[in-house]
């Protein structure tokens, strides 16, 4: 490893002084999209903060700047950062795994910490802990294998891995076969399942924000319309999609929304920013799922929602990173 990675600029006056680790990519299914949004938070960062690279490799291996580390080099590389901002959606990064790395590494962190993050992951205690607090979910039952879920097939369902991001493994199914089918391919992604009621309403999406200041920002609504029976993977990334912001919503349904995505997110105990995803109905909003930590190009939801609430792209990624320094000076205090 060579020694200009392990520098501690907070020793040279030439560099700026709050150093940010940014890693990337993630041994899961959402890679691709992890490296484009870790890319995205770079460029953003750069001009006014001392910016890292880190990449995880689909195998799970470290890289920074084109280098191999080992686990032991790139932990010492976080750790010499005064943050840690993990781009990596999905497991091994969005369930609280790289914020409990900073954690022991003693570095702040951006975003959601090692509880809200494991649990926002796990869409059905997400559900269990919605429900408690008032926020509508759709019914579902868990489901650890095929036979049991064709045991009593309760159709048309919505499918999908309990654990999962970006919509890998949805698939809506309307006949047994098709179920016996969506199952054994959420199980290749997680072991176990969740089979949901279709549920039918408008798809809404709402940011939820904590500021270094110690306020929180909640975004103007999203609507997305897009012609397939689910919100897939395909769909969210061929371009298809039109996202509306603000989302055109009676003032009633808007502030139900805003109410119940604060809600869930406070009762996950969020922190940056968090997206929970919603469908409209005529008895209000359904939960669908919580991303804690979203998609983050400039031209994903929720910097396109933050953004109609007036805040930049690069005030956005600059604000993550202030609340997390301002967190973590608050825990050490």
């Amino acid at each position: 490893m060579t020694t200009d990675l392990l520098h501690d600029p907070r020793t040279s006056p030439t560099v700026p002084v709050c150093r940010v680790a940014v890693v990337g990519g993630g041994a899961n299914a959402e890679h691709d999209v992890s490296l484009a949004s870790a890319a995205a938070v770079r460029a953003a960062l750069t001009p006014s903060h001392d910016v890292v690279e880190l990449t995880v490799a689909r195998d799970g291996s470290w890289w920074s700047g084109g280098d191999a580390l080992t686990f032991a080099q790139a932990v010492g590389l976080v750790a010499a950062c005064d943050v840690l901002l993990p781009a990596v959606h999905g497991p091994r990064g969005e369930d609280g795994t790289l914020a409990a790395l900073a954690d022991l590494a003693g570095v702040a962190c951006v975003g959601s910490g090692v509880r809200a993050g494991a649990v926002g992951m796990d869409k059905w205690v997400t559900k269990l802990v919605a429900a408690a607090v008032g926020v509508a979910v759709a019914d579902g039952r868990l489901v650890r294998g095929v036979a049991e879920a064709c045991a009593d097939p309760r159709l048309p369902a919505v499918v999908k891995p309990v654990s999962s991001g970006s919509s890998h493994g949805v698939r809506r199914v309307d006949t047994v076969e098709d179920l016996a089918d969506a199952v054994a391919a959420a199980l290749e992604l997680d072991d176990r399942v969740l089979v949901e009621e279709v549920v039918t309403g408008r798809e809404i999406d709402v940011a939820v924000l904590r500021r270094a200041d110690g306020t929180t920002l909640v975004s103007p609504a999203l609507e997305i319309g897009h012609a397939g029976a689910v919100f897939d993977t395909a769909t969210k990334y061929d371009g298809s999609a039109r996202f509306v912001v603000p989302a055109p919503l009676e003032p009633a349904d808007a502030e139900a929304l805003a109410a119940a995505a604060l809600s869930v997110v406070d009762a996950l105990g969020c922190d940056g920013v968090a997206r929970a995803d919603f469908f409209l109905t005529a008895r209000g909003p359904v939960l669908n799922e919580v991303n804690t930590m979203p998609g983050m190009t400039a031209h994903s939801q929720v910097p396109v929602m933050l953004a109609a609430a007036g805040l930049t792209y690069a005030e956005l990624v600059a604000e993550l990173v202030a609340q997390a320094r301002a967190r973590h000076a608050a825990r050490a205090s």
